[in-house]
């Protein structure tokens, strides 16, 4: 499926720009968004007016809704908008501040709520569409030292699940995509919080190792992205994407962990309903 117009956000590196440039070189038309103009304007001048160029920080809604007006206008119509700007945060919860905790939701979870928001009333319009949510698997699953990204991501996760069910009838599809760990500058870019040493013996301290780690991603940028692209193609759409053989191990393991836990709540939980006897008294009233 070729001719299509998307609007992405971050698209200046890693799976954005790999992922503008994939569609680009195959026919379609992007309107792209980051914070890095250099980097913009660099794709612009490669792809000439099939790429269409916006500076952005997607925590301004008001914005973000400018910039998803004026590129539906540039290009004509919006086909799939994809959620990618995002960056990583890692640390014990109770070592960020409250600017630093802000600042990461106000991006990762209700960036891309604006971005949702804002394209839908020309997905609407053009009779469909898609969007895409770039996540993670830790969107479902949540692990020591990183409360705040999962905090993120699993909200953002609740809002494009129901989301979905929303706008199915306009023919609007949403997929959320949760790769593993990938080739891609993440790991590079993510910020951590100033330790204590009360954490330093705990095992939200294993993140620390992530900062300015070489560890080899196990997941192929090129592979990830095409995975995407198809997931756009394919009818229904998809709900959730899992990518990568560590991706997959961790949402089942933690599914798998929920299932069991709810299943031996079986009998508690229904412990406090109304019970028909109850329920009789009630309705007859007082005598």
């Amino acid at each position: 499926m070729s001719g299509r117009s998307w609007f992405i956000t971050g698209v200046t590196s890693g799976l954005g720009r790999q992922m503008a440039t994939r569609l680009l070189e195959g026919g379609d038309r992007v309107a792209g968004t980051g914070r890095n103009t250099a980097a913009l304007e660099e794709i612009a001048a490669r792809y000439g007016d099939a790429f269409w160029p916006a500076t952005l920080d997607v925590t301004d809604t008001a914005a973000v809704k400018d910039t998803i007006d004026r590129a539906a206008a540039a290009l004509g119509n919006i086909d799939v908008a994809v959620n990618n700007a995002g960056y990583g945060m890692f640390g014990a919860a109770e070592e960020f501040t409250d600017e630093q905790i802000a600042h990461h939701l106000a991006t990762n979870l209700t960036g891309s709520i604006a971005v949702a928001r804002s394209v839908l009333p020309h997905l609407r319009a053009n009779g469909g569409g898609r969007i895409v949510q770039i996540s993670t698997y830790g969107g479902q699953s949540a692990n020591p030292g990183g409360a705040l990204y999962s905090a993120g991501k699993f909200g953002v996760e609740g809002f494009m699940e129901a989301l979905a069910a929303e706008v199915a009838p306009f023919g609007i599809g949403v997929s959320i995509i949760e790769p593993g760990g990938t080739a891609t500058g993440f790991r590079r870019n993510a910020v951590f919080s100033k330790p204590l040493a009360a954490y330093d013996d705990t095992p939200a301290a294993m993140v620390r190792g992530l900062s300015g780690s070489t560890r080899p991603s196990p997941g192929d940028p090129a592979k990830v992205v095409a995975a995407i692209i198809a997931a756009t193609e394919t009818e229904p759409a998809p709900l959730r994407v899992v990518l990568g053989s560590d991706s997959f191990r961790y949402v089942h393991q933690a599914l798998a962990n929920r299932l069991a836990d709810v299943t031996r709540q079986h009998d508690s939980a229904a412990a406090v309903d109304i019970t028909a006897q109850q329920d009789s008294v009630r309705s007859s009233g007082p005598a």
